[in-house]
């Protein structure tokens, strides 16, 4: 059944917590929630802008003054589902004074130092801010699983170690947004070859790639064991349909606008006399 776009996009895209998942069974094409086709969904994130940077400036106000709520978006997804262009086009809607985006790569030699989790830590939003992730911690039970680069039993214990770390997360006023951008196998190759095509974007591909493409059916496990074992109410999944850049797009921007919508920051009140300042202030040449 087709969602109007005024229903909740979090019910739509939200996965049913503690069920098997089988990705499979998503059509990676479907724009559920959609307020129309590309254009009328192209228009629609636009509008949705202004109200989204309303809301985070509104957030970082309530910040100032000792609110410690944040939100934290998560992007997940194979090579090319779209996380860069996630953060391009739809956190650009922000003011990027408010935001605290990282990007994780292979952990350094001082991150090996350290447990999983380590590195994560330091890259948390503050209070009144907005953090993205493009890749996080979960890479620790996704290509260390594909990859075997840690024993099973390791891997294993880390599901529980990522479940108490974002609980605690919530509890401390962080809400946790949570994108798995579902990609197709096919759609994956489009890009890749395209990718090819364009020297432009040579700087994006590797031969690895290949490689990695290859690997496509454990990955898929591997994403289906993370999304079915770390799920819960206080950081669930959504699962966002990504062969369609602009559908992708719409989606994440409605599901943080919705987040922030709940969250209602509320800009402080001044903790001064606002009438006796402006009559100083109009006494002044």
């Amino acid at each position: 059944m087709t969602r109007k776009s005024t229903d909740s996009l979090r019910d739509a895209l939200r996965l049913p917590l503690g069920e098997p998942v089988g990705l499979a069974g998503y059509d990676a094409r479907a724009t559920p929630g959609a307020p129309g086709g590309k254009q009328a969904s192209l228009a629609d994130t636009a509008h949705m802008g202004k109200r989204l940077a309303g809301l985070q400036e509104r957030l970082w106000a309530a910040g100032t003054a000792g609110d410690r709520r944040r939100l934290l978006l998560v992007l997940q997804g194979m090579d090319t589902s779209g996380k860069g262009g996630t953060v391009k086009h739809v956190i650009g809607q922000f003011n990027p004074s408010g935001c605290r985006i990282k990007a994780f790569k292979a952990p350094t030699e001082e991150e090996r130092e350290h447990d999983f989790l380590w590195r994560v830590r330091r890259a948390l939003p503050e209070p009144g801010e907005i953090g993205i992730f493009d890749r996080s911690h979960y890479e620790d039970v996704l290509i260390a699983r594909v990859r075997h680069l840690a024993p099973p039993a390791a891997i294993g214990s880390r599901y529980g170690l990522i479940n108490d770390f974002e609980r605690s997360l919530a509890e401390d006023g962080v809400t946790v947004v949570k994108c798995f951008l579902h990609l197709s196998y096919e759609e994956q190759k489009r890009r890749l070859l395209r990718r090819l095509d364009r020297p432009d974007k040579h700087w994006k591909f590797t031969p690895d790639d290949i490689e990695e493409r290859a690997l496509w059916p454990a990955y898929q496990e591997a994403y289906e064991l993370a999304l079915e074992h770390c799920a819960g109410p206080h950081a669930p999944w959504y699962l966002v349909p990504a062969d369609r850049k602009w559908y992708r797009n719409w989606a994440v921007s409605r599901l943080l606008l919705e987040h922030l919508e709940a969250l209602d920051p509320r800009y402080p009140k001044g903790d001064f006399d606002v009438a006796e300042c402006r009559r100083r202030l109009l006494k002044q040449p």
